[in-house]
């Protein structure tokens, strides 16, 4: 992978990260708004047509927030293995990761084929 390559991947991997940050801000707002709400609502739930929306909205917004962390350590990770010499190469087979796939997934860690399963038979990649 060519050092522009690499400088736009580390551009776009950090810009991507800035986005995710922001909203994972947003959302703990919303969640703690939601988490107050239900504080203030009555406790019946059975009765009480709004209880299961603020319910809902509350599991929405932890899944929601799940996968947002989650994509924020892969984000980390990614910069990581920039820094690392070991980013673009794919986890599982260590073949290199197209740069096609890595511009449109820059925090992608395995190559097309591995994701897609074609690779089963051979072993992972171990490093240290």
């Amino acid at each position: 992978m060519s050092q522009p390559d690499r400088a736009a991947l580390r551009e776009s991997l950090i810009a991507d990260r800035e986005r995710t940050l922001s909203g994972i801000a947003g959302m703990t707002g919303d969640f703690d708004a939601v988490v107050e709400a239900a504080a203030l609502d009555t406790p019946d739930d059975e009765h009480d047509p709004e209880g299961a929306t603020i319910g809902f909205e509350r599991a929405q917004l932890t899944a929601v927030l799940a996968h947002t962390q989650a994509h924020l350590a892969d984000l980390d990770a990614a910069l990581e293995r920039l820094d690392t010499a070991t980013y673009g190469l794919c986890e599982r087979c260590g073949r290199p990761i197209a740069v096609e796939r890595l511009t449109a997934h820059p925090a992608a860690r395995t190559c097309i084929a591995c994701a897609e399963g074609g690779d089963q038979g051979l072993p992972r990649v171990r490093r240290s």
